[in-house]
Parts: C-alpha cells; structure tokens; sequence
C-alpha cells in the first residue's frame, strides 16, 4: 500500500499534467488554427466559443453520471477508459480533414471526444487518491496533483507558443504520447481498492433529466453572448430565453426526482453534511470568480497592452500566456504547501484565507491603468494565484474527506461539475458585462478617432463593428481595422490616404483608441469578481470543524442506501 500510493499519484498527476496542458495549448494556439482551418475571425466568434466552451460543457454534463458510475463498475476501470478517449480525442483533432466552417465543426467535434476523456479522468483521480492516501496525507496529494496539473499549464503555454509558429495541428499531437503511455501505465498499475457496489442500479430518468437540464442551461448561456439581431449579445433572444428558463425548470424537476429514488445519480444526502455542502458551495461560488479570470487577463494584454508595447498580433497569443505565468506560479508554490497544511491545520481558515486574498487581488486589477507597470500587474496575479492555491487543494480535501469511502465516485464527479459550471458561468458573466459596457462606449469612441486619424470615411463602417467581433478579432492576433478594410469596397478605401491607413492599421492605433473604454469594462467584471470571491469566502467560513468520515462519522448512517 505504501508503494501503490505513489504509484496512484504519479499516474493521476499525469493525467492532470495532460488535461492542464492540453487546454492552455489550445487556448494558445487558436490564431494558428483559424489561420490554419482558412476561416475568417469576424465571422467566426460562435466557433470560437464552443472551441472554448464545448469542452468545459460536456464535462460538466458528465462528470457527475460518470463519478456514479464509477462507484458502480469502478474507478479505475473508468479512468483508464478516460486515458484512452482522450488520445483518441487528440489524434482525431490532429487529422482534422476540412477546411474553413466545416473544419470548425470538426475541431468543436473532436473536442467533445476529448472532454468525455477528461470527465472520466477528472471524475476519478480525486477518489482514486482518496482511496490510496489515508486521510491525514489526501490534502497533500489533492495539491501536489494540482501542482503538476499546473506544470502542465505551463509547458502548454511554452510548447503550444512553440508549436504554433511550426505547423498548427502538431498542437494537438503533443498530447498523443502522454495519452498513449497513460492509457498503457493506468492498465499495467492502478487497483481498484475498494469493491465497486454493483448492486445500485442506474438512474436512468435521472441521468437524462440532468444532461437535458444541463445541456439547455449552459447552451443558453453560450449564445447569450452572441449578438441576436440588433443587440450587441443575446439575452433578450428568445431562444436563449427559452432554453435557460427549460433547463431550470428540468433541473427543478430532476432535483425533485432524486429524492424519490432509491439509487440516485445525484447523492443530494451528501449535503446534508455542513463540510461537504460548504465546500461545494465555495467551489461554485470561487469558480464563478476565477474561472473568467485567465480568458479576461488573456484579453487585457493581447488586445491593448502587449501591441501598445510593441508586439505584432502574430506574436500576442504566446507572450500573453508568457506573461500570466505569474498567476499559475503563484498557484503551483502554495497549492502542494496548502494541501499539506490542511492535513494538519483542516481547511477552513486556509481556504477562507485563500478566497479574501483571491478578492482582494481582483480589487487590485481594477486600480490599474491600461497601460500599467507589468511588474504591479505580476505582483497581483502572483498574489492572486497564492490564494487560490490556498483555497483549492484544502477545500478539495475537505469535500472528499467528509463524503463516505462508498460514495467518493460521486462526490468528486459534483465536485468537477460545479468547477466547470462555474468556469463556463463565469465567462459568460465576464463577457457579457464586458460586451454590453463597450456597446455603450466604443462607437462614439471609434468616430472621434477616425476623424482624428484623418479616416472619417471609416467611421460609418467601424462604427458598426460589433464589439463581440471587435474583441475576438484581438483575441486571435488579427487587427480589427485590417479585417474591416479587406471587407469595405474599393472606392472606400482608395478615398483614404496611405498615411491614415498606416495610422489605423499598425499595432497602436487600435489598442490605444479602444483601451480606456476596454478598461472600464474589465474593471466592472473585475468588481463582480470580487464580490463573488469575498461570497466564497464567506461560504467557506461557515463550513464548521473538519470532518473525516472514517474518523468522525464511521457510525452515522448519511447514504439512502438499503
């Protein structure tokens, strides 16, 4: 056992290694692959968004019935299944065949393949170390595991920065090896501890009403923030409306459902328990803070500070990853620390401690200007990633420490889903607060500085420019005014000067006219960002003493099982 613990941690972090990697190359890489696929950035922000989001929304659709799932057959054997769907996930993404939208919709494809890898990996590794760990060391392996997951963060940013200037699809493959000797290592080494319960039966109602619920939740959200019609997002789309207010409603009713059942897919008795409820509480809560964060800094630097300090869009998608690293530093130093220290000390006081750090640091952004000292600005997410380190590893701990051994499967599937339904959530609150404040703002912007440049011809066209269209443009190292020149006709833009056309299209001239406006929008979203941190910490004040089950609860009956 003493052996097989390491063996367990090792083949787990890996796995975390190659999900944390995965993500930051793709997030990375995305100029590369548009430009690759041949497909126009202004007529491209719905690929874009389900590039980003489809994976994060089949895995918190599935996470749950796959963490009950395991319990039934078993969390190794469904780890190991994990491994194996997500190489096949990325040599798919690697021969992607198309081009333009039909290549997208491949792309949007074989990341769903990918995330149904990664929702039985991200289901199972938490209670496979819960098992292999007694509880007095899980906090110390639920951080290392972070930590490395961390690791692979950061040669995500290095190599997909590398790979993408190489040949786009090699993005892709890097993760084929690592799934490959995973897949073969998770087969050859992994036992399962303890015996699976085949007598539950499935929730089949069950399981269908969530994913439906889930699935109408989360794609309402998603279009949300696109334009409909007129409006600068979606909210007021009928469709929208319809598809969240559905989803609440079968969510409502799959709530209602699992109390009636004898084996439910979601084991609501689990909260019942002051410490497991507190903690998933806080990771709903801080994921709504923090999920958004990394997509927001991303376009702060890309879109305004790195081409006002002199870098050509080409390159703004790698030194922006270059310049976050910061953040995931910060969260790999203090994320195994933590994990340890909870061990010793329990969760509540770290975590909380964690989430006023991770509030304050967003009040910190909103003092900056938008063209601030980068070392101010590392000094913040440093500081940032410090506390959430704090706050992941022992709040995780604590979550999976108070749920009984037999139902670890399923505590630690709700708790991946209430990370990736925060994470998807947050986005979408980011943006849209975003969007709709540059709505408000970027037209008269973009006319004064058009007539300033000695470009008032433009301004009837930039003017239009949706600020969705405007943002993603950025995001995907494209200028903007360049994209919108190549669309207008000719007449139009021969009636410009040459000199005005240089002033428009280089790497300044955008980035400075939009920035304050960009600014005043980030810092409102930095502010939400605030207070939903500062709500976690306070759910995460009220989670009581730290409970073990094994030590604390071996005798107290807190399952429905007959």
């Amino acid at each position: 056992m003493v052996q097989y613990k390491w063996i367990a941690l090792s083949n787990t972090s890996l796995g975390a290694f190659m999900a944390f990697m995965n993500a930051n190359i793709v997030l990375i890489s995305l100029p590369a692959i548009f430009r690759g696929i041949d497909i126009n950035p202004f007529d491209s922000f719905q690929y874009l968004l389900w590039i980003l989001f489809g994976y994060s929304i089949v895995s918190a659709i599935l996470v749950v019935n796959v963490g009950r799932l395991s319990d039934i057959y078993g969390r190794v054997r469904m780890y190991n299944i994990g491994f194996a769907i997500f190489t096949i996930g990325s040599i798919l993404l690697y021969i992607t065949p198309g081009t333009g939208s039909i290549a997208a919709l491949q792309l949007i494809a074989y990341r769903v393949v990918q995330a149904i890898g990664g929702s039985l990996l991200m289901a199972n590794s938490a209670a496979i170390l819960s098992e292999a760990f007694p509880p007095n060391q899980r906090g110390f392996a639920l951080g290392l595991n972070g930590v490395i997951g961390i690791f692979g963060g950061v040669a995500g940013i290095i190599v997909g920065g590398i790979l993408a200037t190489i040949y786009w699809r090699d993005v892709f493959l890097v993760s084929v090896p690592i799934g490959i000797l995973g897949t073969i290592w998770s087969l050859r080494s992994l036992k399962q501890l303890s015996p699976p319960n085949r007598h539950q039966k499935l929730d089949i109602p069950g399981n269908l009403l969530y994913a439906v619920a889930l699935i109408l939740i989360l794609v309402g959200i998603t279009y949300g923030i696109l334009p409909y019609g007129s409006e600068v997002t979606g909210w007021g789309n009928p469709y929208v409306i319809a598809s969240i207010i559905s989803g609440l409603v079968l969510l409502g009713g799959f709530l209602f459902l699992e109390r009636r059942v004898s084996d439910p897919m979601f084991r609501l008795e689990l909260f019942k328990l002051r410490s497991f409820s507190a903690s998933a509480i806080a990771i709903l809560l801080a994921q709504l803070a923090f999920g958004g964060l990394q997509l927001m800094l991303v376009l702060l630097l890309q879109a305004i500070w790195l081409p006002l300090h002199g870098y050509s869009y080409s390159v703004t998608p790698f030194w922006a990853g270059i310049y976050l690293l910061p953040l995931l530093a910060g969260f790999g130093i203090m994320g195994s620390i933590a994990g340890r220290l909870s061990d010793k000390y329990g969760a509540k006081i770290l975590a909380t401690t964690g989430l006023v750090i991770l509030g304050a640091g967003f009040l910190g952004l909103t003092t900056l200007p938008y063209d601030f000292s980068y070392p101010i600005f590392a000094s913040i997410i440093f500081i940032m990633g410090i506390g959430n380190g704090l706050f992941v590893s022992p709040n995780m701990a604590a979550l999976i420490n108070s749920s009984p051994p037999q139902h670890r499967g399923s505590a630690s599937g709700i708790r991946a889903m209430l990370t990736n339904t925060g994470s998807t959530l947050s986005i979408g609150i980011f943006f849209t607060i975003v969007i709709e404040v540059l709505y408000l703002l970027l037209p008269s912007t973009l006319t004064s500085a058009l007539n300033a440049a000695g470009a008032p011809q433009l301004a009837p066209f930039m003017a239009k420019i949706p600020p969705t269209a405007a943002i993603f443009a950025s995001f995907l190292g494209y200028n903007p005014v360049s994209a919108i020149l190549s669309q207008l006709p000719s007449s139009v833009v021969s009636s410009i000067s040459p000199h005005a056309i240089s002033i428009i299209t280089g790497n300044f001239w955008f980035p400075k006219v939009i920035a304050p406006a960009f600014m005043k929008s980030l810092k409102i979203a930095f502010y939400a960002g605030s207070a939903m941190a500062f709500s976690a910490a306070i759910a995460s004040a009220l989670r009581g003493k730290t409970i073990i089950y094994e030590r604390d609860m071996q005798n107290t009956t807190v399952s429905n099982e007959k």
